[in-house]
Order: C-alpha cells, then structure tokens, then sequence
C-alpha cells in the first residue's frame, strides 16, 4: 500500500472514532460506486451525514480542509443521491460535513469537524 493511502486510511478511521464519539451513528464507510466514493455515511439525530475525510501530514501545502474543493462538493451531492437511491431512502435532513485530520510524524492526529459545508 502507499504511504498516500496509508495515510488516508489512517485519516478516515480517526475521523469515524471521532464521530461515533460525537454521538453519530456510522451506517456506512468507504461506499462506491461508478461516480466515486463516499468516505462516511452517518446518522446525527434524524440527518443523514455525508462526510468528506481529507488528512494530511501538515500544512506546507495548505491544510485538509483546504482542500475540499468546489469540484468535489458537486461530486459528493450526486454521490449522495446515488447512495439514498441504492438505499431507497427519504430522509428529512441531509448534511454535508468534512472532517479535517492533521496527522503529524508523530503524535496524536489534530481533528476538525465543519459541520454543514455545503
């Protein structure tokens, strides 16, 4: 596996501890299909969460949030309407959140959720 992916494993599964310990239910990760991935799917009350993950090691490059460009909120709306399709649902609410992990060469990951980016 690449250091890359590595890294963005790491990334999606401190971001899914993270929000489990919000109090979010996870009901999906790394879901696929032919338009792309959605990294999480979770519960928050009675919204449906879309979760974008983007770690990083640091910032020379900008940070993780950054990098949740306008090209890739489009995706992940219709990625959204591809994954309520397969699942029949209807729900009330749906949010887009990104979770920002900072994950320097050593210690703990720096953890940022926004809430509703789109």
């Amino acid at each position: 596996m690449r250091a890359k992916d590595a890294l963005g494993r790491h990334g999606e599964e401190v971001a899914a501890r993270h929000l489990a310990a919000a109090g979010l239910v996870i009901l999906d990760r790394n879901w696929r299909c032919a338009a792309g991935e959605i990294d999480i799917v979770a519960a928050d009350g009675d919204a449906l969460v879309i979760c974008e993950v983007k770690t990083r090691r640091g910032t020379a490059c900008g940070g993780p949030l950054e990098a949740v460009t306008a090209s890739k909120v489009r995706r992940l709306r219709s990625l959204a309407l591809h994954w309520l399709a397969s699942r029949g649902m209807h729900p009330a609410q749906i949010r887009f959140d990104v979770v920002g992990v900072l994950q320097p060469a050593r210690g703990n990951a720096e953890v940022t959720h926004v809430k509703g980016v789109i």
